[in-house]
């Protein structure tokens, strides 16, 4: 969802600007994007499936094979009709491979933007890669090959590792409006994001500390507020989700880019909890850790909770210093990019 999220952020200026655009989205994107937008083309995309945090390769690549071969019809039926009654000159791409291939087999220009080229277009120090190595190096692979010789890369990215190869821009995260405009408070309670599922060894170490957790994303299809003791399970709500986030004294969260850098805009100390197997989130974390801004843990428990709630001053003085304009940023280089590479 963090590549929805981005792209309404795009859209809303690409319109803003008066381009015309058609918009192609997959899973639960497309219901995102529709409540801002006319008409948005469903597409198959993949999916990830989790047990206890971690990443089940074999399930996921069976699943979405499945999947892939019962879509192709739907994907087939989706193209010729935007090629019937559309004629883009430029296609912008956030790491999806079906608009980079609609791009290709027109000649048309194509620009990515996303935050997972960060992995393949920057150099990183041994630090970040400690352990990791083989796992980066084969997740870097994969996300070369996925939108491959793009005419240029925009890549948020909260930390600022150096860029290796041409055609590629650096920018602070790409932020929605409410985020901007929310209120920065420091409250007492915890917000705690957690997305996957089968993580039973969260809550009870939060259990522990004795203070009020507001918890979102670890009980699918709540209607309303679920209690326990201090623990409050919550329905998604974007609202109510990003009025914790600005209050919240710290915040326990994967290591999803666009929730970190949130947490990081509204300078709020973040335990990272990457999901075992997503390399990315990994490296998310180390980053986060690195300058200042939080911890990372490969698990969790009382310990590593008050370990992390003793240093959140530390935390709070490294994040006071952090500003950034990422939109602005992106759309200034964007809108050059769509001037030099229009065809005229």
């Amino acid at each position: 969802m963090g590549h929805a999220v981005r792209s309404r952020v795009v859209l809303d200026y690409l319109f803003g600007q008066g381009h015309e655009v058609e918009i192609m989205a997959s899973s639960r994107a497309v219901d995102f994007l529709k409540r801002y937008f006319r008409e948005v083309h469903r597409i198959h995309g993949l999916h990830i499936l989790y047990e206890d945090n971690r990443v089940r390769r074999g399930r996921t690549l069976l699943s979405n094979a499945i999947a892939g071969v019962a879509a192709l019809p739907k994907q087939i039926r989706s193209y010729f009709e935007l090629v019937e009654d559309f004629e883009p000159e430029v296609v912008i791409s956030d790491f999806e491979s079906w608009t980079y291939f609609y791009a290709k087999a027109h000649r048309l220009p194509i620009i990515s933007i996303d935050n997972m080229q960060v992995i393949n277009r920057c150099k990183h120090e041994p630090e970040i890669l400690d352990g990791i190595r083989t796992e980066f190096e084969l997740t870097r692979t994969l996300i070369k090959s996925k939108l491959p010789f793009c005419d240029h890369y925009i890549v948020t990215s909260f930390f600022r590792p150096e860029i290796r190869k041409e055609r590629t821009t650096l920018v602070p995260p790409i932020l929605r409006p409410e985020i901007l405009n929310a209120v920065q408070t420091r409250g007492e309670h915890l917000l705690v994001y957690q997305t996957a599922e089968g993580y039973e060894a969260l809550p009870a170490a939060l259990t522990t500390l004795g203070l009020p957790c507001r918890v979102y994303g670890m009980r699918r299809n709540l209607q309303e507020d679920v209690i326990e003791g201090e623990l409050t399970y919550r329905p998604f709500n974007e609202q109510s989700f990003i009025a914790d986030l600005a209050s919240a004294k710290a915040v326990i969260s994967g290591g999803g880019f666009t929730v970190l850098g949130e947490c990081v805009y509204l300078h709020k100390p973040t335990l990272c909890l990457p999901v075992g197997g997503q390399v990315e989130q990994v490296i998310n974390g180390r980053y986060l850790e690195k300058e200042g801004f939080g911890m990372v843990a490969k698990s969790v428990d009382e310990a590593t909770l008050r370990a992390f709630l003793d240093r959140l001053p530390d935390f709070e003085s490294h994040l006071a210093s952090y500003v950034q304009d990422g939109n602005r940023v992106t759309f200034d280089k964007l809108s050059a990019l769509l001037g030099s590479l229009v065809r005229n």
